[in-house]
């Protein structure tokens, strides 16, 4: 996989995008694998995502990427291009529940998910003998009310000296602050255990109980400054009944927020994912 790169690109939609960047690749010997593009018309924007092989490159990667600007700038495209050998490192921060966190190891585990995990912060000491079991490191860093910008930079600091650059809040049941979201802009993904926009903020199945709903889901989405506002990645719901009290919602609703968590992380991962405005295109 290390010969791979994926181009992915937002513009005003106009004439001539699709062909232009094919032309670019092919001119330098990419092998385009996989493209697949959505427009939005009311909103006037072109998306894309090429997926495509370097072994035959005539030129070299530094030309190809001068080549991919220039098109960029003709056209006012913002654009981002990742190589598979650059394995994204993912730090995962958690509470006290488990569910998730162990999902999302085990998934990692068996190759599904292709990145490196080396780390994991909590502000608790339960879930350490998960760390343990997997063999990451774990870092207990509590959060109290007086201490809380220090130690949220202390946090920072031991994500920074991993070299990661992608946070998964898998329960994580703090707020980060804007300065932390800020340092990992577009890189901080969440599990909310409603399907969002509804129920926000804490005990959403407590709420949802109250309100007799008949479905509940999660979320998965960015964090972002506005709680539980973020751009949305992943969502599913589940049917319920008068019959089920809050633990039969809570116990529906965790086997779903661990799926969520997976395909979204799976996505970002894959760089599946284009954000505007308050919004996602995800590319299958």
């Amino acid at each position: 996989m290390s010969s791979f790169a994926t181009l992915l690109v937002s513009c005003p939609d106009r004439k001539g995008l699709v062909a232009s960047l094919a032309q670019v690749l092919y001119g330098h010997g990419a092998n385009i694998v996989d493209a697949d593009q959505h427009t939005d018309t009311v909103a006037g924007q072109f998306f894309q995502r090429v997926h495509f092989d370097l072994s035959d490159l005539h030129t070299d990667r530094t030309s190809l990427e001068s080549a991919i600007r220039e098109v960029a700038a003709r056209f006012d495209m913002t654009y981002r291009l990742t190589h598979s050998s650059a394995v994204k490192r993912v730090a995962i921060f958690v509470s006290k529940y488990d569910h998730c966190l162990y999902d999302l190891l085990l998934r990692h585990r068996s190759g599904e998910l292709h990145c490196e995990i080396p780390l994991i912060v909590s502000n608790h000491e339960d879930l350490r003998p998960v760390a343990e079991q997997f063999g990451v490191r774990f870092e207990y860093v509590p959060v109290g009310k007086d201490d809380k910008p220090q130690q949220e930079q202390r946090a920072l600091s031991l994500v920074r000296e991993a070299g990661v650059g992608v946070i998964v809040l898998a329960r994580y049941m703090q707020i980060l602050s804007d300065d932390m979201l800020r340092a990992f802009e577009g890189d901080v993904i969440n599990i909310h255990h409603s399907f969002l926009p509804a129920f926000v903020g804490g005990k959403p199945y407590h709420r949802a109980y109250e309100r007799g709903v008949k479905l509940i889901g999660a979320t998965a989405h960015y964090a972002t400054a506005d709680l539980d506002e973020g751009p949305i990645i992943e969502q599913d719901v589940v049917r319920c009944s008068h019959r089920d009290k809050v633990d039969d919602l809570v116990r529906r609703g965790r086997d779903l927020e661990k799926v969520v968590l997976a395909r979204a992380v799976r996505a970002h991962l894959a760089d599946r994912v284009l954000v505007y405005g308050n919004k996602t295109v995800v590319f299958e």
